[in-house]
């Protein structure tokens, strides 16, 4: 970080472009050394971008609070457990609201009209997730295939949090209980549970306990084809 800490909305601009243009090298043209960088046997990882463009694989700050807004805490977790371009397509996502809370921490002291104007400058530019996915952005209207999508991946690959919610909703809950009664986390053995979250292997087609393969329901939003760690490791293999 400089010793000055940008103030004006130009200067603040400036260092969201040049941390910007850092993450969306390492997320594109950088993204095999990134890749490697990310090594799930390691402590937890962030990826940070810098106001010289450079960007870095390390671990979080030490200092409580930290200096600024810290990155998204241990990306390189669920790197393995993620078909890559979904693993690039979240981290890209929480990029996004990190480089937004740099912005706006370095903008604590602006006025209204200036905080407007900074929102305006980098709203503009397309967001790292647009660019990482090759996705255009959508301009005054939401765009209905993308969101369609969306739904129904999260539907496939997270059924088991959506049989759980409706079963708050419609009071189904003894049918999806006796449908899923006897299924077993394939790491933990554990029997399913309509309070938990599980998440299916699109591969092999067992499920698992979220917190057993280090999927979250938010995580589970990008996923388009989730593989288990087996079935992740026998293709390497």
């Amino acid at each position: 970080m400089p010793s000055s800490s940008p103030r004006t909305v130009e200067e603040i601009f400036k260092d969201y472009s040049a941390r910007r243009s850092a993450v969306i090298r390492a997320l594109t043209y950088d993204v095999d050394e990134f890749y490697s960088l990310c090594d799930p046997e390691k402590e937890n990882l962030c990826l940070y971008g810098h106001p010289d463009e450079s960007w870095e694989v390390t671990l979080p700050a030490e200092e409580v609070p930290p200096e600024l807004p810290e990155p998204a805490l241990g990306i390189n977790f669920a790197r393995d457990g993620m078909n890559r371009k979904d693993w690039l397509s979240l981290i890209a996502v929480h990029s996004d609201a990190w480089l937004l809370s740099v912005a706006f921490y370095f903008g604590a002291r602006l006025n209204r009209n200036e905080r407007k104007r900074l929102f305006s400058l980098t709203n503009d530019l397309p967001t790292i997730f647009e660019v990482v996915t090759g996705r255009k952005p959508v301009k005054d209207k939401p765009s209905a295939d993308s969101g369609s999508k969306s739904r129904n991946s999260a539907k496939r690959s997270v059924d088991g949090q959506i049989k759980s919610n409706n079963k708050l909703l419609d009071g189904s809950y003894v049918e999806d209980e006796d449908e899923h009664s006897e299924t077993l986390c394939g790491s933990c053995g554990g029997n399913y549970s309509a309070n938990e979250f599980w998440i299916g292997c699109d591969i092999c087609e067992r499920w698992y306990h979220g917190k057993c393969v280090k999927i979250t329901p938010a995580k589970a939003e990008y996923i388009q084809q989730y593989k288990c760690p087996s079935c992740s490791t026998k293709k390497g293999k």
